[in-house]
């Protein structure tokens, strides 16, 4: 069986590895990996390749990459005759045109208990809901955006102090589990596809503007953002009128105006619209990621400033 498989970030990267070792006993061919265009990274705009493009290389599988594949891509990705595609966070909308090609359809890796957190987002929006159990479906691809049919879901439980990139990893483990049984299933013709329900809920692409905290929330829901944006866009807020970073905060229980700072006695302590957090792990404007206790030998706050 031929297969394409189309993703971008790191979460894509154990589904492809995995596939890839289970080959010859699912019986199956990778013939191309599809991806977005190498992207200008860091200060000096490096044009690097995503981390599945670097995956595909290393396991010498060919690599296409189009900036929008619905105008660019049809005619190749038809010419390969795939019979099967898997999408992993691609990151890109696929036309009926492209969904008609492969034999048995499209298979796409979704971060959620579908029809929950339909949408860009899941794995974050899990978070900022102080979610605590979430779930990867492998669903078959249709038009709609993550409309299509569950053929199999599993939960996974979201350890209370993880963030965005613990959690990604924890369940990009289970997306390349999943995958790989999914075909199992179609090759023993015992795969089963399911309409999902009605309790649909949508995520929304992240912009960084996204990130910025508002004091006045309870210190829970500050805390679970600091969570859900880590590792980007990094959650931050504006002291002196630099952004200060936040990527890493604890519950407490102090009192006081909504972005008071409330002690920097060996920590930092604000206030929030309900109990106030402790930053544990911040970075200003220019420096270095820093732990806290660091930050404050070089950095000196005073007690009774707001933060906004």
């Amino acid at each position: 069986m031929r297969v394409i498989y189309l993703g971008t970030p790191e979460f894509s990267v154990k589904p492809l590895e995995n596939l890839y070792a289970n080959a010859d006993r699912l019986g199956i061919e990778i013939v191309a990996v599809v991806t977005n265009r190498d992207k200008p990274v860091g200060r000096k705009q490096i044009l690097t390749p995503c981390p599945v493009k670097q995956k595909a290389i290393e396991l010498n599988i060919p690599v296409l990459q189009y900036d929008k594949i619905r105008t660019e891509g049809v005619e190749d990705i038809r010419g390969l005759k795939p019979d099967l595609m898997i999408t992993c966070a691609f990151g890109q909308i696929l036309s009926q045109e492209i969904i008609d090609i492969p034999k048995h359809g499209i298979f796409n890796i979704h971060g959620s208990m579908l029809p929950e957190y339909r949408g860009a987002s899941p794995i974050q929006q899990a978070i900022l809901d102080g979610k605590k159990v979430t779930g990867i479906t492998i669903m078959r691809t249709d038009i709609g955006i993550d409309t299509g049919d569950i053929i199999i879901a599993k939960e996974v439980a979201i350890p209370f102090d993880a963030n965005s990139k613990d959690l990604f990893e924890i369940m990009s483990e289970v997306g390349a589990e999943l995958i790989v049984k999914a075909i199992e299933e179609l090759n023993d013709n015992t795969i089963t596809f399911t309409k999902q329900g009605d309790n649909a809920t949508y995520t929304k692409m992240i912009k960084k503007e996204d990130a910025f905290i508002d004091f006045s929330l309870d210190n829970e829901t500050i805390v679970n953002k600091i969570r859900a944006f880590n590792p980007w866009p990094i959650a931050y807020c504006n002291y002196l009128g630099q952004p200060l970073k936040i990527y890493k905060a604890d519950l407490s229980d102090g009192v006081g105006k909504a972005g008071e700072i409330l002690s920097t006695d060996k920590r930092l302590e604000i206030a929030c619209g309900k109990g106030s957090i402790l930053l544990q792990e911040v970075q200003k404007s220019g420096g270095n990621r820093m732990r806290i206790k660091d930050f404050l030998c070089g950095f000196r706050l005073k007690k009774g400033e707001i933060i906004e």
